[in-house]
């Protein structure tokens, strides 16, 4: 048995690890900041367009107008952040994003229009493409690597945090003081990122950055490899289907005002609902033994998300509402712990880079499409009737994925060793 020294055993029983380096504690307390900020714009601009239009299809819009930009400039995000000084590029971002709300203020309060907060929007969106590959490839230079595992932990613990307070708060404020005072504080929280990325004692090292240059061939590397581990290509797939289909937070605020009846704050709650139904689902997996039929579980998973959205679609109880969209985050979360968990474990370590941002544009299309569909087909069927055809939609899916690929049902543990269970015959990758 290896001998561990006293240092080393306080290190791996530590908690609090990955806090204990100040440049990471900038980071987590800054992100916090930022994420509170955008989940707190999210029900300000959906909320404030409503209002203007009363048109389903105006808030399918908003995931438009914010899927375009990370569609067209992730992978391009990508290979800057490989090339280029990453702590700059989430500066400009955080610029970008700042100035962008304070743009939306001034709209919202001088003369609402629009056309003008759907520019802005786009340009949110580039923000973030720009920003997110740069944070991701930023936050393991925070930390020793021995301390990485507890710092993502932190970091998933704040994200889920700050989107269970954004909305909530972003609704009360709403009703307090009115859209702009809501897109200034959002600003602010954007300039406070910057301020805490500023103070990281960083300094880019060109000889640790790849700096080839992203290629057709390369990408295609990645999406051939997804394509070949049909597991990945299953589950990915019905995740995109489903959020497509299934979705249904684009439309709170319709569902909010006109079917429970409610204002801003009670949309604030339905959009923490389910965030806060993730955040409880993980904790409760972190403390359960792993599944030992995880892809059954995965199955039945998504078909109670399903059954959640038929069943919030023909609510007209605020209380049963909120139980819906919490059950959704719930289900939704087992989805990603498997799909995360296979992605990461299948994938060798040489395309991990390429097959995480296949991985990505797919669960990204998903929330972004999916609220241009929801405001499409509400727009076309009428409210409760999208909401409740997406949800049947969503078991369908379930349904064909465990047909068309009945590797997802066999799957067993996720702490088996997955390589040799799933795939026996695969050839390594060069």
């Amino acid at each position: 048995m290896p001998t561990w020294t006293t240092q080393q055993r306080k290190s791996i029983l530590d908690p609090y690890a990955a806090l204990r380096h100040p440049n990471y504690r900038a980071y987590v307390i800054g992100n916090f900041i930022a994420v509170l900020g955008q989940q707190m714009l999210a029900v300000t601009i959906q909320w404030e367009i409503y209002a203007i239009t009363n048109s389903t299809l105006a808030l399918g819009f908003i995931g438009l107008v914010s899927w375009l930009p990370i569609f067209l400039f992730i992978l391009p995000a990508g290979s800057l952040a490989d090339r280029y000084n990453r702590k700059n590029i989430v500066l400009f971002s955080q610029l970008l994003f700042a100035l962008c709300s304070f743009g939306l203020a001034l709209t919202s309060h001088f003369h609402p229009t629009v056309w003008i907060m759907y520019v802005l929007l786009f340009f949110i969106g580039l923000s973030r493409a720009l920003s997110d590959p740069a944070k991701q490839a930023l936050l393991p230079q925070l930390v020793a690597e021995k301390d990485f595992p507890n710092a993502m932990t932190w970091s998933s613990t704040v994200f889920q945090t700050a989107s269970m307070v954004g909305p909530a708060l972003g609704g009360f404020l709403i009703a307090l003081w009115g859209y702009p005072t809501v897109y200034l504080m959002d600003a602010l929280c954007a300039l406070s990122f910057f301020y805490f990325i500023w103070t990281l004692k960083y300094t880019h090292d060109a000889s640790l950055i790849n700096n080839k240059k992203v290629s057709m061939e390369s990408l295609s590397a990645g999406l051939k490899f997804v394509w070949n581990t049909k597991i990945i290509l299953a589950t990915i797939t019905m995740d995109l289907l489903v959020v497509i289909l299934g979705g249904a937070v684009a439309l709170l605020p319709a569902f909010a005002k006109d079917i429970l009846h409610s204002g801003p704050v009670a949309l604030g709650f339905l959009r923490s609902a389910p965030a806060i139904g993730a955040f409880l689902m993980a904790t409760l997996s972190a403390h359960l033994p792993p599944m030992k039929k995880s892809g059954v579980v995965l199955l039945w998973a998504v078909t109670g998300f399903g059954l959640a959205t038929i069943v919030f679609g023909l609510s007209h109880w605020f209380w049963l509402s909120l139980l819906m969209m919490f059950l959704t985050g719930a289900f939704d979360n087992i989805s990603v712990i498997v799909r995360s968990t296979l992605v990461q474990v299948l994938t060798p370590d040489a395309m991990r880079g390429r097959v995480t941002a296949v991985s990505y544009i797919f669960i990204h299309s998903s929330n972004e499409l999916g609220g241009f569909e929801s405001g499409a087909t509400a727009a076309l069927f009428g409210l409760v009737p999208s909401v409740v055809f997406g949800g049947i939609g969503s078991i369908l899916v379930v349904l064909g994925v465990a047909l068309i690929w009945p590797q997802v049902s066999q799957l067993g543990s996720l702490a088996d060793p997955m390589k040799n269970q799933l795939n026996p015959n695969k050839k390594a990758v060069p």
